[in-house]
C-alpha cells in the first residue's frame, strides 16, 4: 500500500490526509449533497506542484482528480488524490490584445473584476464562484453566449500537466487534438494549470429580474416567448418558476443586454406591459454585478438538480410547464439559448442547435426531501418528454449520468481515442470520464 505521507516531502503545497485537521473540509465538493472519498488531498502551491504529484502518482498507480472550486463533483473519483488548484490565483488582462490569463484557481467574479475597467468581459455564467478552468474545459454556457459561443470557444491556449508529468502549452498550432478536447470535452486528459482566452467588448451592459406572483406565470411565459422568438443575440432571457422556503410561489424573468438600458428595456416592453410585477432590479449594471441576477448563494451547500436541453417552447410544452406547483422544488428554468450557440464549433460540443435549456433544482433538506425533488423532476421531465433533445451541455451532467450525454457518437469516439493515446494508463481522472461506458454508444 502507498504511503501517501511521502507526498509532503515532495510538493510545496499542503498534503491533508484522512484524520489530519482540515481534511474533511478540504475533500468536501461545493454541492454538499455529493460525499466524496478521497485517499489524500493536495493543495498545489503552483504548476510545478501539479506536475510532481503527477509524477508521483503515474508509476504506483494512482489517478488524479482536479477540482478548482468543486463544482460539478459526483462522489466517484476511483480512489484519485484529489488536488486542489486554488492558490494557481493569478489573472491577467491585455486590454489591447482583449486577452485574460488566468490560473487554474481562478473564479470568474476575478475575472470579471480585472475585464470591466477596460470594457471588456469574459463569458461567465449566473456565479461569480464557479472556477473558469472547470467551467470552461466542460464548454461553459455564458450569460453572453448568444452573443460570443461558448466560453470553451475563446480559449487559445492551455498551460497543462500532461499525464506522464511534463508540463506543455497546448494551442491549436502544437497539439490539435489535444487542444480540440479541452475545449469542451472535460477534464479527462491533462490538468489544466492556466489558460488564455479571447476578452469581448460590453461597453454598456443592461440587466436585472422582474417579479412576479405565480398565477401570472402562463402571461408572463408567453410574454418571454414572443421576446426571445425574435431577440437580438446581445440579448439573454431566463425564464423561472420559484418557489422559495417561506415565501409564496413567484415566476421570474431575468435579462442580460450588452448595449444601452433604453435598447435593452425597449426589447422587453412585453413584459412591462403586463404591469403587477412585485419587483424590477433592471438598470445598466457594472459587469462585476452579474451574479446578483440570480443571487446564487457564494457557499457551498446542498442542491438537486437536472439539466436538459428543449427543441421548442410551443403551446403544448408551454402547457405541460405549468400544469401543476413545482413544490418541492426551488425552481424550474428555462434558458434561451441560439444565437452564436447555435454556429459551427471545431470543439467537442459542437452547435447548440436546440433554442432552450430546462433546469430543475432542489434543496434535499432531508433524505425524505430528496426522493420527493426527485419525484417531481421525473414527473416534470415526463410532461416535457416529447421537447427534450436527450443530449445536454456537459456542465448540466448529473453524478448518475456519462459524459456521453453531451457529445454525438462521433465527438465521443475522438475524446475517447484522445484519452487513450494521452493517458493510456488513466492517470488524470475526471468527474465525467469519457470512458465510461452507456448505452448507444
Amino acid at each position: 500500500m502507498t504511503n501517501l505521507n511521502e507526498l509532503r516531502t515532495l510538493v510545496r503545497g499542503r498534503v491533508l490526509l484522512p484524520g489530519d485537521d482540515g481534511f474533511d473540509q478540504a475533500r468536501r465538493p461545493w454541492n454538499l449533497a455529493v460525499e466524496q472519498s478521497v485517499p489524500a488531498v493536495v493543495e498545489a502551491a503552483d504548476a510545478a506542484d501539479v506536475a510532481t504529484l503527477v509524477r508521483y502518482a503515474r508509476p504506483r498507480g494512482l489517478k488524479v482528480s482536479a477540482q478548482p472550486s468543486g463544482h460539478g463533483a459526483t462522489g466517484d473519483l476511483d480512489g484519485a488524490i484529489l488536488l486542489r488548484t486554488g492558490r494557481l490565483d493569478q489573472v491577467s488582462v491585455d486590454a489591447s490584445a482583449r486577452t485574460a490569463r488566468v490560473g487554474a484557481g481562478v473564479r470568474w467574479g476575478q475575472v470579471q473584476r480585472a475585464a470591466a475597467g477596460h470594457g471588456l468581459t469574459g463569458l461567465p455564467g449566473s456565479s461569480p464562484e464557479v472556477s473558469v478552468t472547470g467551467y470552461t474545459l466542460g464548454g461553459g454556457l455564458s450569460w453572453f453566449s448568444r452573443a460570443y459561443g461558448w466560453a470553451a470557444d475563446s480559449v487559445t491556449a492551455f498551460e497543462v500537466v500532461r499525464a506522464d508529468g511534463e508540463r506543455a502549452r497546448v494551442t491549436t498550432g502544437s497539439d490539435p487534438d489535444l487542444f480540440w478536447a479541452l475545449r469542451g470535452g472535460g477534464g479527462d486528459f491533462a490538468l489544466v494549470t492556466a489558460l488564455e482566452f479571447g476578452l469581448h467588448p460590453a461597453p454598456a451592459l443592461y440587466g436585472g429580474r422582474l417579479l412576479w406572483t405565480a398565477d401570472r406565470a402562463a402571461e408572463v411565459l408567453d410574454a418571454y416567448r414572443q421576446i426571445t422568438d425574435t431577440a437580438p443575440d446581445r440579448l439573454t432571457l431566463w425564464f423561472d418558476l420559484l418557489n422559495f422556503p417561506a415565501a409564496p410561489p413567484m415566476v421570474a424573468v431575468d435579462a442580460t443586454y450588452l448595449g444601452a438600458p433604453a435598447e435593452g428595456r425597449a426589447f422587453l416592453r412585453p413584459l412591462e406591459r403586463l404591469g403587477g410585477a412585485l419587483s424590477d432590479s433592471r438598470a445598466a449594471m457594472p459587469l462585476t454585478d452579474l451574479g446578483s441576477i440570480t443571487a446564487e448563494p457564494t457557499t457551498p451547500g446542498h442542491g438537486l438538480s437536472h439539466g436538459d436541453l428543449l427543441t421548442t417552447l410551443d403551446d403544448v410544452t408551454a402547457k405541460a410547464l405549468l400544469a401543476t406547483p413545482i413544490d418541492p422544488l426551488l425552481s424550474v428554468q428555462i434558458r434561451h439559448l441560439g444565437g452564436a450557440l447555435a454556429h459551427p464549433s471545431d470543439s467537442p460540443h459542437g452547435p447548440l442547435t436546440e433554442p432552450y435549456a430546462l433546469y430543475l433544482f432542489g434543496v434535499p433538506t432531508t433524505p425524505d426531501a430528496a426522493s420527493a425533488i426527485q419525484v417531481r423532476q421525473r414527473q416534470l421531465l415526463d410532461d416535457l418528454a416529447p421537447a427534450i433533445s436527450g443530449r445536454k451541455p456537459y456542465t448540466f451532467l448529473k453524478p448518475e449520468e456519462p459524459a456521453a450525454m453531451a457529445f454525438t457518437p462521433d465527438a465521443l469516439a475522438r475524446l475517447r481515442d484522445i484519452k487513450r493515446r494521452h493517458d493510456p494508463d488513466g492517470t488524470i481522472r475526471s468527474n465525467f470520464p469519457v470512458t465510461t461506458p452507456t448505452r448507444g454508444h
